[in-house]
């Protein structure tokens, strides 16, 4: 029988009262204790990875192989930690100031390679960490720290622009409704490729949005999610300003060759890099 996991830890939580970032903490919780459980995933493979935001807090919460990184820097962390091990199961925790602002770059040159990891996006549209400024996702007209008379920017659409990069899977849930959330996660984790689930995350403190959510999202059905014009018309339905019906759950999702099959040419090649990498971890060499 295999030994219990306990993926909590002794951290204080400091995150506010309402946080939609409990939901997600509770949902990845479940998810990789589901996947070592039933699908064989070995413990010490999983590794989470964070930026710098209210999101980053999650590295204290999960009891796993964590890496905080830089503001804007979790991607590069996450790249150089999966093509030194290619073996592990790499999840980055990011938010949409951190994914979508500082570190948009990362995000499209990792979607662009199809490097096998999963991005999970905190996007409650608002520095939360900071005291509410505006971000990338913001609508506009927003009343914030830094926009007092109100955002004059129109909000990116990032879902759009990861599929024109070359992202293998896109998705989009909010962090009300634990179930989905975590069909969400497990999905994108699975998954062989870069893989990105945005989730509509609420900060109760700066900008609560989960009357508005509440009132709009539907699961989409009856959708081709391996044909890139209906993702990119699926997706385009709702363009992070408007107050029209938002749409939730899987926008596309294709398989293809990951830059680590490319990168490792063989698998003699791959063999030999796992082997050297249990050398090393075992002190042999």
């Amino acid at each position: 029988m295999k030994e219990d996991i306990n993926l909590n830890t002794y951290a204080e939580n400091t995150w506010c009262l309402g946080c939609g970032n409990f939901s997600m903490m509770n949902a990845i919780k479940a998810i990789l204790k589901s996947l070592i459980e039933e699908e064989n995933l070995p413990y010490e493979d999983i590794v989470l990875v964070s930026g710098i935001g209210c999101h980053g807090k999650m590295m204290d919460y999960v009891n796993t192989n964590n890496f905080y990184s830089l503001h804007g820097r979790s991607i590069p962390a996450a790249e150089g930690i999966k093509l030194a091990n290619p073996k592990l199961k790499v999840i980055v925790f990011s938010g949409d100031g951190d994914g979508y602002g500082e570190g948009l770059e990362h995000l499209l040159f990792a979607a662009k390679k199809n490097i096998d990891i999963t991005v999970i996006i905190h996007n409650n549209r608002v520095y939360g960490l900071t005291n509410g400024q505006y971000t990338p996702t913001t609508p506009e007209g927003y009343k914030g720290r830094s926009t007092p008379e109100g955002s004059a920017e129109l909000p990116i659409n990032p879902l759009e622009l990861l599929l024109s990069t070359g992202a293998t899977f896109l998705a989009r849930c909010t962090s009300h409704g634990i179930n989905f959330v975590k069909k969400m996660f497990k999905e994108a984790i699975l998954h062989k490729g870069f893989s990105l689930v945005d989730v509509l995350q609420v900060c109760v403190t700066y900008y609560n949005m989960y009357e508005f959510y509440n009132k709009r999202v539907f699961e989409i059905t009856d959708h081709n999610v391996e044909d890139y014009n209906s993702a990119l018309t699926k997706i385009r339905e709702w363009n992070y300003n408007d107050d029209k019906k938002i749409g939730l759950g899987i926008f596309y999702k294709k398989l293809l060759p990951t830059f680590e099959d490319r990168f490792l040419h063989s698998e003699k090649e791959k063999i030999d890099r796992n082997a050297e990498i249990d050398l090393l971890l075992k002190g042999a060499i």
